[in-house]
């Protein structure tokens, strides 16, 4: 038996690798076998582990010509904003939900009111620049410059989000109160700041009776504005003169409240405030006031919307050009109070004008737009005199009628061709006072002393004669006078004397 297992020869009827002729066969015969599972595999499983290198060899053969482009859509739609649903531009991440949107439809979505998240409603304290997502969007554009956001887009965003700075989202605003049906109509309600303990913290020093709770000590609506409140020029709510978030153009002097909504119900200093509906190119184009600005010449707003885009000059940059000029006159603002350009502004009555030499500070968005609008063609022709604009607009004739043209609004053609931008007004006011010189033709005469001669003597009441004596006279007179101021009076009073 045991020269049986000694002989037995592996399954391929190799002998051991490891035997060797010191090697007793005793110790050969009892090595264990091999698995059958390694013996033979079976032929179709070899043939597929053959045949699967060869299909992973060639993976582009399995791509189609048109998966590429198909990726790079899935790929933008996956990076498009949630507020104008295209690729999204300048990134920003809402914390603490993570989504992001582009930095300008963050910054219209908070100037709207909004205090959450745009996609998620979620409460949101901050909005970050999301500079992990900006390489992903440079590689996908380079590869796909068709997917870029226009030009004229990337330049009104750039306007609205400065890339790199955090926006902050304003807390939410609480739940206006269920309208009180039983509310009167008859009497003036209680400010916000008349409310004790109230969430300003700060109690106005005339507060008013609350109609619904002293009805004897309440202010009736037709006795006019209470005591040290007026009507906001913006939400028209009551407010506190004196309190601390009340501030007052000092152009319309209307006050404001600085509660109702936010950056409409304030006014900020000049240079801070933004123009009312001009704050874009765009908004200029859908002004109607702005072409009334240049007669209704549409060519000439035409040539300077170019220039302003070519040159990237925003609206609120020209606003503070005119504020900046205006206020280096020697009167400031005094001479456009005096022409009533900011009367009936607002719907709510001004207060008090401090007078013409009250600093003016402070102005509301009403305001800063008509002073825009009364200084944007004077601004054209001060920014035409630097040479910057095209030649072809600036080698235009002017037009023989000036400024009295009337075929600039209804030609096109003869606005093309002539050039219709004239001062209509000058900026630094005349000294009316002072009328301008008229040159002399010829040179005055010197002034020679004259020698007056002494004075009559003083006569007795009595003597009528010796009183009228210097009056008759003349020629005594007159000679005493230089020849160059002697009257023509003596050779009449000759002429008439002598007898016919």
């Amino acid at each position: 038996m045991s020269q049986d297992l000694s002989t037995v020869d592996h399954p391929n009827g190799l002998s051991d690798f490891n035997d060797s002729p010191s090697t007793p066969s005793s110790t050969s015969s009892l090595k264990r076998r091999a698995s059958a599972s390694f013996e033979c595999p079976d032929d179709s499983t070899r043939k597929k582990m053959k045949e699967e290198p060869q299909d992973n060899a060639h993976p582009e053969e399995n791509s189609r010509p048109g998966s590429l482009p198909r990726f790079v859509d899935e790929i933008a739609e996956e990076l498009q904003c949630g507020c104008c649903s295209e690729l999204v531009y300048r990134p920003v991440l809402v914390m603490p939900c993570q989504h992001f949107f582009c930095g300008s439809c963050c910054v219209l979505w908070i100037r709207n009111g909004g205090t959450s998240c745009p996609a998620c409603r979620g409460a949101a304290t901050v909005a970050m620049p999301f500079r992990s997502l900006q390489p992903i969007l440079d590689t996908l554009l380079r590869n796909a410059p068709h997917k870029a956001r226009t030009e004229r887009e990337r330049e009104q965003a750039d306007e609205i989000y400065k890339a790199g700075l955090s926006i902050r989202v304003p807390p939410p605003k609480e739940t206006s109160p269920p309208p009180d049906m039983n509310r009167s109509t008859e009497y003036v309600h209680p400010c916000p700041h008349c409310l004790p303990n109230n969430l300003y913290e700060w109690r106005c020093p005339q507060p008013i009776a609350d109609p619904s709770n002293d009805i004897d000590h309440a202010w009736h609506i037709d006795d006019g504005v209470p005591p040290g409140h007026a009507n906001c020029g913006n939400c028209e709510n009551l407010l506190a003169l004196q309190a601390p978030s009340t501030t007052r153009c000092d152009l319309c002097l209307v006050s404001f409240c600085g509660i109702g909504v936010q950056d409409r119900c304030v006014a900020l200093p000049m240079l801070s405030q933004h123009p009312h509906s001009l704050s874009m190119h765009g908004d200029l184009i859908q002004s109607s006031e702005v072409y009334e600005c240049f007669d209704g010449n549409i060519v000439e707003v035409e040539i300077m919307l170019e220039y302003l885009d070519n040159h990237r000059i925003t609206p609120r940059h020209i606003y503070r050009e005119i504020v900046n000029h205006i206020q280096k006159q020697p009167r400031g603002f005094v001479p456009l109070i005096e022409l009533e350009l900011y009367t009936d502004v607002h719907a709510v009555a001004p207060g008090l004008d401090p007078g013409p030499d009250a600093p003016r500070s402070r102005v509301c968005r009403m305001c800063a737009a008509e002073t825009f609008l009364w200084g944007l063609k004077e601004w054209w022709v001060l920014e035409r005199q630097k040479g910057l604009l095209e030649a072809s607009a600036m080698n235009r004739k002017d037009c023989p009628d000036a400024g009295r043209c009337i075929l600039q609004k209804e030609n096109q053609a003869h606005a093309r061709e002539f050039n219709h931008v004239f001062p209509s007004r000058v900026l630094d006011e005349p000294e009316a006072n002072n009328p301008p010189e008229v040159p002399n033709a010829a040179p005055a005469a010197p002034m020679h002393p004259i020698d007056l001669p002494p004075p009559p003597p003083i006569t007795a009441p009595g003597s009528s004669a010796a009183s009228l004596s210097f009056l008759l006279n003349v020629d005594e007179d007159m000679d005493a006078v230089s020849p160059e101021f002697r009257s023509s009076t003596s050779d009449t009073r000759g002429a008439v004397d002598t007898p016919s």
